[in-house]
């Protein structure tokens, strides 16, 4: 059995450096990659909510594109900056095919629609490669280029299949024109440029900074296209007259279309998502304007797919589609009428789903009949995760580090971001919790210092520039005296300073610093890691520039450096040259190389409990668990697809980790059965005091773990204090060993089953799950608010929020649930549906059913 095991996954959002990153599949399910890997979202038929399906991680390079195959649901295609094309098998679980080197970075993949088993790519200019996926052989076998598709002014951008007419593709260009291409017909390619400008110049001449975005062939029609250009906006093009149909006009010059999707649901009708703000437009082909327009996000739009599914439909139960039959000849023919106003105009609102994916990594599937959120995954980081820790004071509350210039909060409970940094800050590579309760968290960039986030506040409260424009690469706040904040930096010093930005010192190093930490035993001592191979501990008494100790031994630079919480003098350091050392501060020497890395070692960590147990992470993507008493690996695991550099644990949960890379994931990990024989002696009621040493207790290799910190200790204090017993126990060390979420609710479960009420429980029980006995007060609860608030048609918060008929049916439901059929039955005529009302009436009784016969006869 692993030794270490994951319970928790932060999945990464939606990448913005590549444009076709999110696809949709016939079987309600969705996919949208990161910068390293695919997360695939499925709809679970039981819960009918989207999940987490599976996390595909096979590229080492930033992903491009990918592509869902169209013929078979289980087949998703992605290129990367690696050269490479993958098609993986969902169901599977594995690499169908493989194409290696693909001599360029493939900007745009697709699935040829006539050819279930091809798949064609482009980079550059051209030309497009047709990939024959399922033939044998060495890598590039099946692989042909299309020299009916080459030889382009510009470099592609996009590219798109004609679903109907064989063979016919059109391309979009940096330079803003575009291209028809027919397979099998040279003579079939045309270039077609944006309008001429007012000043008489040709596009082609001027507008290099003006690419084609995104197109769409029209679903009804064998030669309209719909084209979003940077600068010359949106157009309807007609590819075989080579001329422009409609040009659509925006409500400002400032709006940009960053991406586009045709609605089935509504023949002629379309959707754009805007550049700079998260606005979806809703157009019909037959007006210039938009019809409506919905904002969704205050950042813009990246991608946007159409995602239309009966299944999906009735799951999410979405509005109902108008079943009269018409008989449509293409997109340019006028849509019927029907129930919905905006801005003074009448139209037929679309059904179906969108998929959105927004510029600041935002992913989600947005219902266009309810006109709200069916999933949305907000706000996950999108690019590396350079360091996570705990807050000191409260162990739900995890912080993140990115590459993106954002530090972001997180309830480990439920995986949400609580709290976001405004960015702009360029790179951030470390971060620092202030100690106990203070709400503030400092942190190490690139180019901009360091500088105090002020959670609370919401801004940055102190910035520190005595680094000049050097990377800082670590920063420690002192968490025994507050006041003091050492930072490690590329100028070749280490700088201690206070909170208000005085310098105590500036400590000179022969090579960058690239590590730095306070000892938890000695709030003067220092240690800091070294390019030039050496480990320094420093005394800030001592009012000195020169190190007190220093440890030579690794034989490339030092990047991380770590004190030991329980034994005092003993520090760990992780290397370039694969290695994790331990250094004895009283012995002045080595006593332990930890040699199994086969990349440089960057996050380390100590456990909070167990003094022996070291746990590193490395370039090589493992995490591995060290016994430092004989250097033993305990345990590797290898679920990153990326390098691992943060790793933080929390005292009062000192068997569950964090760890964060530069798949930007964070991934939450148990360690549990390194400590079963404990928890069995615990639930055996064992004495606790047989089960927690101090820590300088002596150790082997071969003895059962023994709990060391003052968690553990502490725990010991209140049993003893403690009068109630068993269950007390167990609940705060059920806590203690287990993940975030599910213990506290589990004794709040049996609170209730030992009589505690309802209105003695803690806030948190009533969203978590409910005894029976709770759960029909709380449904009703939950009814009654819904069916009082007096909401305008559009809802309290405006367009996208619930309407009053929304709650009102909401509400209803909830009463069917819980068996008051009266209500159910009131809130029914309320809506004006008197024939739900009737035909659930004689379940209340027949004089009811006879009264509010009665009220429908008067009321028609």
């Amino acid at each position: 059995m692993s030794i270490i095991k994951q319970v928790s996954l932060l999945s990464a959002g939606c990448q913005p450096w590549y444009r076709d990153v999110c696809d949709c599949s016939r079987d309600c399910s969705f996919a949208y990659s990161s910068t390293l890997a695919t997360y695939i979202y499925k709809l679970d038929d039981q819960y009918r909510r989207f999940k987490l399906d599976s996390v595909i991680c096979e590229h080492r390079k930033t992903i491009s594109a990918i592509a869902w195959n169209p013929h078979d649901s289980n087949l998703i295609a992605s290129s990367s900056a690696d050269h490479t094309i993958i098609v993986y098998n969902v169901a599977q679980q594995k690499v169908e095919a493989k194409l290696e080197d693909t001599k360029g970075v493939p900007c745009c993949i697709g699935w040829c629609p006539f050819s279930p088993d091809t798949l064609a790519f482009i980079q550059d200019r051209g030309p497009l490669f047709l990939w024959k996926y399922s033939l044998q052989g060495d890598s590039n076998t099946g692989v042909q280029p299309c020299k009916d598709c080459a030889g382009f002014n510009s470099a592609v951008t996009v590219f798109r299949y004609h679903h109907k007419s064989f063979g016919k593709i059109a391309f979009g260009h940096t330079d803003g024109s575009i291209s028809i291409c027919v397979q099998g017909i040279k003579s079939q390619k045309h270039i077609l440029y944006p309008d001429e400008r007012k000043d008489g110049s040709s596009s082609a001449e001027q507008d290099h900074q003006n690419p084609v975005h995104n197109l769409l062939w029209d679903p009804l029609s064998s030669d309209y296209l719909l084209v979003a250009n940077f600068k010359h906006g949106l157009r309807l093009v007609d590819t075989q007259a080579l001329t422009v149909i409609m040009t659509f006009t925006l409500p400002s010059i400032a709006a940009r279309i960053s991406t586009l999707a045709w609605m089935s649901s509504g023949p002629g009708m379309f959707i754009t998502g805007d550049m700079n703000v998260g606005i979806l437009r809703v157009w019909t082909v037959a007006r210039s304007s938009p019809l409506h327009s919905l904002k969704l996000k205050k950042t813009g739009f990246h991608s946007l797919i159409a995602f239309e599914s009966d299944q999906l439909s009735q799951a999410c139960s979405s509005a109902k589609v108008n079943s009269k039959k018409t008989d449509y000849i293409s997109s340019t023919s006028e849509v019927c009428t029907k129930q919905a106003t905006a801005a003074g105009v009448t139209y037929t609102p679309p059904t179906g789903h969108a998929l959105c994916a927004f510029s600041d990594g935002g992913v989600g599937l947005y219902d266009l009949g309810k006109q709200k959120w069916v999933f949305l995954r907000d706000q996950g980081h999108i690019e590396t995760i350079f360091d996570c820790k705990f807050k000191p004071d409260n162990s739900d509350l995890l912080a993140t580090a990115s590459f993106d210039g954002t530090i972001k909060v997180w309830d480990v409970n439920t995986m949400e971001a609580v709290h976001t940094s405004s960015g702009n800050e360029g790179i951030i590579y470390h971060l620092s919790w202030a100690p106990a309760d203070l709400n503030c968290i400092a942190a190490a960039t690139a180019r901009s210092g360091c500088f105090i986030w002020d959670i609370g506040k919401g801004k940055i409260i102190k910035r520190f520039l005595e680094h000049g424009k050097s990377s800082v690469y670590c920063i420690a706040w002192n968490q025994k005296e507050s006041q003091r904040i050492a930072s490690a930096g590329g100028d070749n010093s280490c700088v201690v300073r206070l909170v208000d930005g005085t310098v105590i010192a500036k400590l000179k190093h022969p090579a960058a610093v690239f590590g730095c930490d306070w000892s938890e035993h000695n709030k003067d001592m220092l240690a800091t890691s070294c390019d030039d191979k050496i480990v320094r501990v420093f005394y800030m008494l001592a009012n000195s520039e020169h190190a007190l100790k220093v440890f030579s031994g690794h034989t490339a630079k030092v990047f991380s450096v770590r004190w030991s919480p329980l034994k005092d003098g003993i520090i760990c350091s992780g290397s370039d040259d694969m290695t994790v050392r331990v250094w004895d501060y009283t012995q002045e020497a080595c006593v332990q190389v930890l040699r199994g890395h086969t990349g440089p070692v960057r996050g380390l960590l100590w456990n909070p409990e167990l003094p022996h147990l070291l746990i590193s992470g490395s370039w090589d993507f493992s995490i591995r668990i060290w016994d430092t008493r004989d250097g033993s690996c305990l345990g590797e695991v290898k679920d990153h697809a990326a390098d691992v550099y943060g790793l933080t644990c929390h005292p009062a949960r000192p068997m569950i980790m964090a760890s964060a890379s530069r798949d930007s994931t964070v991934r939450i990990w148990s360690l549990c059965p390194l400590v079963s024989s404990l928890e069995i002696s615990i639930l055996a009621g064992k004495p606790l005091r047989e089960l927690i040493a101090s820590s300088d207790a002596p150790l082997s290799a071969d003895s059962m773990p023994l709990l060391h910190g003052t968690r553990s200790k502490a725990l010991l204090l209140q049993r003893g204090n403690d009068n109630d017993s068993k269950q007390k126990l167990l609940q705060r060390f059920s806590q203690f060993f287990t993940a975030p979420g599910g213990a506290t609710n589990l004794w709040n479960l049996v609170d209730v089953i030992r009589g505690k009420a309802m209105a003695d429980m803690p806030e948190s029980y009533s969203k978590g799950i409910l005894h029976i006995k709770h759960l029909i007060d709380s449904k009703t609860s939950t009814a009654n608010q819904l069916e009082m608030v007096n909401v305008a048609r559009f809802g309290a918060g405006g367009i996208g929020t619930p309407s009053r008929e929304e709650r009102f049916h909401e509400a209803a439901n909830i009463y069917l649930q819980v068996g008051n059929l009266q209500r159910y039955c009131e809130m029914m005529v309320a809506l004006g549906e008197w024939e739900k009302a009737l035909a659930v009436a004689p379940g209340v009784s027949m004089p009811y059913w006879e009264s509010l016969a009665r009220r429908c006869v008067c009321i028609a």
